[in-house]
């Protein structure tokens, strides 16, 4: 793979958690993620991670600890790290694909 262009179609898929399965590649410090999740997935814990990313196919609501706000195909998703943004994702389609960028 060239350093400067990832391939997804050539990462193997990696199960999460059930319902949840992602393609990730990244340099240590920072990673690009493919997640798709089904609507039978469920979040066990609240996330505190930051996530900058994109709603590739389907929709999702975003739960920030009892605001709930809704992403549909074409949203962009900006969330900080931290307690006050913790937050747990479902998808309202039988599945959602993200694509995301993160700290590693």
């Amino acid at each position: 793979m060239d350093a400067c262009k990832v391939i997804f179609d050539s990462l193997e898929w990696q199960e999460a958690m059930p319902g949840a399965r992602f393609k990730v590649f990244g340099d240590g410090r920072k990673q690009m993620r493919l997640l798709e999740f089904t609507s039978g997935f469920v979040e066990p814990h609240w996330c505190e991670k930051g996530h900058v990313g994109f709603v590739l196919a389907g929709e999702l609501e975003i739960d920030f600890d009892g605001r709930v706000v809704r992403y549909g195909e074409g949203a962009g998703i900006f969330i900080p790290m931290g307690t006050a943004t913790r937050h747990k994702a479902r998808s309202l389609t039988p599945s959602v694909r993200l694509f995301l960028v993160e700290d590693a």
